[in-house]
């Protein structure tokens, strides 16, 4: 939504990370790509498009094969004639593409990078500001607010940084590049479907280099599957609609099996000689917090554990020699719209400080919508 890259992570400063390319099930909101755990802190050497065995000459030829499947694929010629009017091979966009994860720098570092306080106090800024559309979407799909407005803060800064590249030449300059064509066609051919279908113009299908767009930085599958009306105007516009932006982030949670009587996790103190074979997000690596109280597992201020969450993960970013946090599912589901652990565990943490709510909150909380609000509706068959 993400690509694995500094970009990936840092994704309200360069937007990258919200191109997420699709993981097992269908994808991610902005389409993840498989995420690094911690931001490059070095670049390899760039490779050219020849280099690789492509002409960058050759990519007028190429778009006219695009056309080609575009129609085949039902897309109106009025659509591929307003799409294409303009696109273009955008070198940028392949140097992006193409940087690697060298060397990791710790979570601590990256916190800094990401979460810093004057952002912080602006969420909490927005979240009242926004309060009534967040309390909104947040009956509609039984999804906290507070974890609504983190993604909106780390995807764009607040709606603030969408990307400017024209979407149709960043997914045909990706596509034409080869290492993931087929992923890239694919979301090329959904954006001309969103045009296609009415929900936007050409002229406003702009996002990241990676093809991401809006204030949630949804690829346009993603669009396609969780973007959601918030206000109710027939309309899915989640570059300048807030109440659609609210209600398609907590669409994509609520789709990917959040769960409303849940916080994200909390970081944890681990007694001396823990098994790390016992750390990670497997399934079975996954045990009530009862297990991981008797084992010895503490709050971080060495307090006895009072998470009473039947299923929990530890994990600890930077190994053992790092800090280490218990997890519940729904930080699971933030990495389904992200998979860096780092990227997660920012989210969770702005969430928390958005509210002004402990880490050390315990799993089940009394926050959820009122029972009586509308149940999420039907799973679109897309995840990530």
């Amino acid at each position: 939504m993400k690509l694995s890259v500094l970009a990936v992570l840092i994704t309200s400063v360069t937007l990258s990370g919200c191109a997420k390319e699709s993981v097992a099930t269908p994808a991610s909101p902005a389409a993840q790509a498989p995420a690094a755990q911690a931001p490059a802190t070095e670049k390899p050497a760039k490779t050219t498009l020849a280099e690789q065995g492509r002409d960058p000459a050759e990519f007028p030829g190429y778009v006219e094969q695009l056309k080609t499947q575009a129609r085949q694929q039902g897309i109106s010629q009025a659509t591929i004639d307003s799409a294409f009017a303009n696109v273009h091979f955008i070198d940028r966009v392949i140097n992006s593409d193409r940087n690697q994860l060298e060397k990791k720098i710790t979570l601590d570092d990256y916190l800094k990078r990401v979460l810093p306080e004057a952002k912080i106090e602006q969420g909490r800024i927005n979240y009242q500001q926004n309060l009534p559309a967040l309390t909104q979407a947040s009956q509609r799909y039984g999804v906290q607010p507070q974890y609504i407005v983190a993604l909106w803060a780390m995807e764009s800064n607040f709606g603030k940084i969408q990307g400017k590249e024209d979407v149709f030449s960043a997914l045909a300059t990706l596509a034409f590049e080869g290492r993931r064509e087929a992923f890239f066609t694919k979301e090329l051919m959904a954006a001309l479907k969103i045009v296609d279908s009415g929900h936007a113009t050409s002229d406003m299908m702009k996002g990241s280099w990676a093809g991401a767009m809006g204030q949630s930085q949804f690829m346009p599958s993603s669009y396609l599957n969780y973007g959601a009306d918030g206000d109710g105007d027939g309309k899915i516009d989640i570059w300048n609609n807030t109440d659609d932006v609210f209600a398609s982030t907590a669409n994509y949670l609520s789709t990917e099996g959040w769960k409303a009587n849940q916080s994200w996790g909390q970081e944890v103190k681990l007694p001396a000689g823990f098994d790390a074979s016992k750390t990670g997000l497997k399934n079975n690596q996954m045990h009530p917090a009862s297990y991981w109280k008797q084992l010895g597992v503490t709050q971080a201020d060495g307090s006895p554990l009072a998470s009473n969450a039947t299923r929990a993960w530890i994990i600890t970013p930077d190994d053992l020699q790092g800090r280490a946090f218990l997890v519940y599912d729904n930080f699971r589901t933030i990495m389904r719209w992200n998979r860096s652990t780092y990227f997660a565990l920012s989210i969770g943490m702005m969430a928390d400080a958005v509210t002004q709510q402990s880490q050390a909150a315990p799993a089940e909380q009394n926050s959820a919508p009122d029972a009586s609000s509308p149940a999420p509706t039907g799973r679109n068959p897309f995840g990530g």
